[in-house]
């Protein structure tokens, strides 16, 4: 992937436990094994931890694309929850739906076994990188 460090070098991916599984082509996948620092108060998966999978996994889907030159920020992201998470493992499915510009578009579909969790739309800045 071409841009900034990867997950590997991402503090507030490994403090979630995200994990990078395919990110190529304006795709990618990432996962994560629910722990308990993930529930709420209502012992379900935080919709905070399940915006971040999808945020990052976009970031990831673009920087797949980006120039050497170039770097990405999210502008606006949009998510529905659908369902609760419990346990298990989440995965985050993204895809690049177009470039115009300086302005990408990214869908991703997060699921838990299989049932749909969350879906979200992201508008991402696309600018020189600096220094």
């Amino acid at each position: 992937m071409s841009g900034p460090p990867g997950a590997h070098d991402h503090p507030f991916g490994q403090l979630l436990g995200l994990r990078v599984e395919e990110a190529a082509a304006g795709r990618s996948v990432l996962s994560l094994v629910i722990a308990a620092h993930h529930l709420n108060p209502n012992r379900v998966v935080h919709g905070g931890v399940v915006y971040s999978l999808a945020d990052t996994g976009m970031g990831a889907a673009l920087y797949s694309t980006l120039a050497e030159t170039e770097a990405g920020a999210t502008v606006e992201l949009k998510i529905n929850y659908l369902a609760a998470a419990r346990e298990g493992a989440l995965r985050c499915e993204t895809t690049l739906i177009g470039r115009s510009g300086r302005l990408a578009v990214l869908e991703s579909r997060v699921t838990s076994s299989a049932e749909l969790v969350a879906v979200a739309l992201g508008t991402f800045s696309v600018f020189a990188r600096r220094g």
